[in-house]
């Protein structure tokens, strides 16, 4: 009989100040106020979007703690940090080392790390001009140097607390983006040779093994499968994962029922083709419009200027939760995890947290799967 998978929710990092970000919008700012601005592109586009509890700080324990209360009561095992760090450290941080780990019942949450290792770009928010205009110049690209700076780092200040994630016995870590990061560190024997040396020191810490997890749709040549299987193993990653849906289709909107009908059996259909385990992604809707700029026409020019998925209630996310999850937790399955994507997405539509047009809807969702399903 196939175990229950860890149910993980994605957790984006950027309703705090952070000096980076202060440094290109102002004293004070978070990206609260894209959510806040954001304005209807087309006739029925439900914008702007409200949290229920406001435009709180994600790096005040006390908000925190909320946050880890909902997450576990709905069902959710643990968080899964996007987590940015470049050449010259850390970025979007403080959520995590002052919010998270300082709130009261941190403990009653596991979470973990994905190295979101993309290049920061100006889409808080973009313009029609520019739309994806990089950051910081080359700051995104990861040297050998970073990568042992970064997980030295990793392994001093989280992987030893107690409620890190383990998958397998493994401390887990992902990579946003592994084709990029193999480039970034100079090719496929290179990269193996700083993944197993991380493995190693993971080890010489004394926490174990380490569970290297990355992205799906990041990997070249993704939907070729004996390409893809001879890249994850040359590289040495234990398993893949999706961070949302893919085949959004159609301009200005797509349904959320057509969206989550084409994603309905790609996780049944990759598992077959995979050699390693892969863990599948539920994405509650989709919505990158606020971070356009708002006086800017809206035509398809790039990110973030993309399709919008509309109607996605509480009661068609539940739907494809369900199945996904059957899927998960079928012997025909190799998931570890089931992937929600995502928390607190706000700018992007994606997210699970209350909003004052549907309250906790999409968290009694969950609860409600993760009962009948994964209990």
């Amino acid at each position: 009989m196939k175990k229950r998978p860890i149910v993980c929710s994605y957790y984006f990092p950027n309703w705090h100040v952070d000096p980076r970000n202060e440094s290109i919008h102002g004293k004070g700012w978070t990206e609260w106020r894209v959510t806040q601005y954001a304005t209807p592109r087309f006739e029925g586009h439900e914008q702007p979007k409200e949290p229920l509890y406001g435009f709180d700080d994600e790096a005040d324990p006390a908000v925190m703690m909320r946050k880890i209360a909902d997450a576990a009561k709905y069902g959710i095992d643990a968080f899964i940090f996007d987590w940015y760090y470049f050449e010259d450290g850390s970025y979007r941080e403080r959520c995590l080392q002052e919010g998270f780990l300082k709130a009261p019942n941190c403990a009653d949450l596991q979470f973990a790390l994905m190295w979101a290792n993309h290049d920061p770009i100006y889409a808080h928010p973009g313009s029609y001009w520019k739309p994806a205009e990089p950051l910081w110049g080359t700051i995104g690209r990861t040297t050998p140097e970073t990568f042992i700076r970064c997980t030295d780092h990793c392994i001093r200040e989280y992987f030893s607390k107690p409620n890190y994630l383990r998958v397998n016995g493994g401390v887990y870590f992902s990579i946003f983006q592994p084709s990029r990061m193999i480039r970034d560190l100079g090719g496929p024997r290179a990269a193996r040779m700083l993944f197993d040396d991380f493995r190693a020191r993971v080890e010489k810490a004394g926490l174990g093994t380490l569970t290297l997890d990355s992205n799906l749709f990041a990997w070249d040549r993704w939907n070729e499968p004996d390409v893809l299987n001879a890249s994850i193993k040359d590289a040495g990653f234990d398993m893949v994962s999706a961070y949302n849906w893919s085949k959004l289709e159609g301009f200005p909107k797509m349904e959320y029922a057509d969206w989550s009908e084409r994603n309905r059996n790609f996780a049944a259909e990759i598992t077959e083709k995979l050699d390693v385990p892969y863990n599948p992604v539920v994405t509650p809707g989709w919505d990158c419009s606020p971070r356009t700029v708002q006086s800017d026409m809206f035509e398809k020019v790039g990110y973030p200027f993309g399709t919008v998925v509309v109607n996605n209630t509480p009661e068609l996310f539940e739907q494809a939760l369900r199945h996904i999850a059957r899927f998960a937790a079928s012997p025909e399955s190799t998931a570890e995890l089931l992937h929600l994507a995502c928390w607190n997405e706000w700018t992007e539509g994606a997210y699970l947290e209350p909003d004052k047009q549907y309250g906790y809807a999409r968290l009694e969702a969950v609860r409600r799967v993760v009962n009948d399903i994964l209990k």
